[in-house]
């Protein structure tokens, strides 16, 4: 299983492929998909592929979400290697089926895929591909790469490192266990992050072959971010996705010179970084990590015949892209085959986002 594509609902589909474009430096694909109620944009960048998708009339699916919930992730697709399969699984455990599986030919490739509801208004749809070796991105006779409304930065986005979910209080177990026996997937790192003024559980599932990690979230305090998420969403959701680069900080100047809105961090952070025990960064490196304000976390202590050169792990989170306080876009670099979300980067976007709750008024 691995991440086919996003599909964001949202009510401009030409407006935020221009943003993609422009602001991450994303390719728009030119094929469009629309029908006669929807109009869809596609846009990619390496093995990242979203879909965006706007109503242009009442009677749209869009149209529909966007009456329930704001602007954001509709839709998480999977590739899976046997669509049938995996439906009948997702049946057997009571899933809602909203598409049965049908067929359709893309260029040269035959497409199965069929659609569950997932959590609150999230779905996922299931594709199976029959020729693997022909995807999205080298279709070319049903997609091409048509000339951008505007210059793009050089992006060096590469793929989804990970998706989180938000649900409600005491749904955590619930959806855990969802994810377990509808899609498969195996529980792997768990979080509980508690500060002065709020905190939250998490628990990461990732798919059997370890290429898809979903961490899922719930509150644990009334004021939290999360409850805050899901009270402006109206419902669970998907708070973030994960966007991993092999060069961060150059990746991060670029975005930042092309108006990308980012969280904050204050310097003393890095200050405190300087105490950790076994941090192997220069101080040019750390200076420059600094100076685009990104997190970095590594394992003080690295088990006995460790590789010299500890795992680290560098990350940066937007602010919300959308008007509403939901979805946001965190940026990643794993340097040394570092693995898992890193416990003090986990604290310290908590702590930053708590932050930007205090400016909104809606944590005291």
């Amino acid at each position: 299983m691995k991440i086919d594509h996003v599909h964001f609902y949202v009510e401009d589909a030409k407006v935020w492929r221009d943003w993609f474009v422009h602001h991450l430096g994303f390719q728009a694909v030119a094929k469009s998909i629309s029908s006669f109620h929807t109009c869809t944009e596609v846009v990619k960048s390496g093995a990242v592929c979203f879909f965006l998708s706007s109503p242009l009339l009442p009677t749209s699916p869009v149209a529909k979400f966007l009456l329930q919930y704001p602007p954001g992730v509709g839709d998480v697709a999977f590739a899976v290697e046997d669509v049938e399969s995996a439906i009948a699984l997702a049946q057997m455990h009571g899933a809602t089926i909203l598409q049965p599986i049908h067929e359709r030919q893309v260029g040269t490739a035959f497409i199965k895929c069929g659609k569950i509801a997932a959590w609150g208004g999230l779905t996922h749809t299931l594709i199976q591909r029959r020729c693997p070796e022909v995807g999205i991105d080298d279709t070319k006779k049903e997609l091409s790469l048509s000339p951008c409304p505007r210059v793009p930065v050089s992006s060096s986005i590469t793929a989804i490192d990970h998706i989180v979910l938000n649900v409600a209080v005491g749904e955590l177990e619930r959806a855990v266990a969802w994810y377990e026996n509808i899609l498969d997937f195996q529980p792997q790192q768990a979080f509980k992050i508690k500060t002065d003024r709020s905190g939250l559980h998490s628990q990461v599932m990732v798919s059997r072959n370890a290429l898809v990690q979903l961490p899922i979230n719930e509150p644990a305090s009334s004021n939290s971010q999360i409850q805050e998420f899901l009270d402006v969403n109206r419902g669970p959701g998907i708070q973030h996705i994960a966007l991993r680069t092999t060069n961060l900080v150059s990746a991060i100047a670029k975005f930042r010179a092309s108006g990308l809105s980012l969280l904050s961090v204050p310097q003393s952070y890095y200050s405190q970084l300087k105490q950790r025990p076994g941090l192997t960064l220069s101080p040019l490196e750390l200076e420059a990590i600094a100076q685009q304000e990104i997190l970095v976390d590594w394992q003080e202590y690295p088990p006995l015949g460790a590789q010299q050169t500890a795992p680290l792990l560098l990350q940066i989170f937007t602010q919300p892209i959308f008007q509403q306080p939901t979805f946001f876009f965190e940026f990643i670099e794993r340097r040394y085959q570092a693995q898992g979300f890193g416990e003090g980067n986990f604290r310290a976007l908590f702590e930053a986002i708590e932050s930007e709750q205090i400016k909104r008024g809606t944590l005291q």
